[in-house]
């Protein structure tokens, strides 16, 4: 876990589930300023928009919330945006990736953070992809990235900087970084992940159905982290 300080600000894509909370309480010590960037773009839920916003209001950490529903509206065949859709590891139309993938999000979201960091002279972008732990999505993995990082540069002849600490960590890594970070209990009870929205059935892990994918990777990384 680098936590070398740079004396410059940062702007972190910050959906409130476990991985971009964790990284809040890593920029906060990393980066002179950060701002967190929020989307709504029609999910499944809207709890961890809710979530998202409690975490960076207790932190005192400035939010920006993005409505980006009329854009994602265009392609809503997946579960994450169609909540009648049952969850599955395979997609109809395309069985490699889980239908909880939406394609071209992440590309988005990068997008839209960098215009937001450009009017903020703002360079460091942040975001918790991991390609050890990624569900399958394509959008993930490290060469996505870095592409993209290089396409945004030659957009802007900017020299952005897309921070992925967790890129190889597994999820017990990133419960572990979130105990050094002191920042265990808020991740617990705080930070959302559950596809189904959730905030019932309380957990050592946290808050979720306890049986969806996210639920599932999250509670076997705690168990193998804290046993």
């Amino acid at each position: 876990m680098n936590l070398e300080p740079l004396a410059e600000p940062a702007l972190l894509v910050f959906s409130g589930g476990q991985d971009s909370t964790t990284l809040l309480y890593w920029a906060k010590k990393k980066f002179s300023g950060l701002t967190a960037l929020t989307f709504r773009y029609g999910q499944r839920h809207a709890v961890e928009l809710k979530q998202a916003e409690k975490i960076a209001q207790q932190e005192n950490v400035p939010q920006i919330v993005t409505d980006l529903t009329s854009l994602f509206a265009l392609n809503t065949h997946n579960a994450l945006l169609d909540p009648t859709m049952v969850i599955s590891e395979k997609a109809e139309l395309h069985p490699s990736v889980p239908n909880t993938f939406v394609p071209g999000r992440n590309l988005l979201f990068l997008n839209v953070a960098m215009m937001v960091a450009y009017a903020q002279n703002i360079r460091h972008l942040i975001v918790g992809m991991s390609q050890a732990d990624y569900s399958g999505y394509p959008d993930c993995r490290e060469p996505f990235v870095r592409a993209t990082e290089q396409a945004l540069r030659l957009a802007t002849e900017r020299e952005y900087v897309i921070h992925t600490p967790l890129m190889f960590l597994t999820k017990a890594d990133t419960w572990r970084m979130a105990q050094d970070l002191g920042a265990l209990a808020d991740v617990v009870e705080l930070s959302h992940t559950c596809y189904e929205g959730d905030r019932i059935h309380r957990h050592a892990w946290g808050y979720g159905c306890g049986s969806c994918p996210a639920c599932v990777l999250r509670k076997q990384g705690y168990e193998e982290a804290f046993g």
